[in-house]
């Protein structure tokens, strides 16, 4: 599930080098929209810790 946003940066990176800025810039705001969707489920889940 990590590699998702590493995935949509390397495509951003490549249609940054084909000379496409749309879908480069389009595929790095998704990217960081996926991160940062990770980031909360990350954050806000519960710890199993038994005391």
């Amino acid at each position: 599930m990590m590699s998702l946003p590493f995935f949509g940066f390397c495509f951003a990176l490549a249609f940054a080098a084909l000379g496409r800025r749309a879908l480069a810039l389009a595929a790095c705001l998704l990217s960081i929209a996926v991160l940062l969707t990770l980031f909360k489920l990350h954050v806000t889940s519960a710890l199993d810790i038994v005391l």
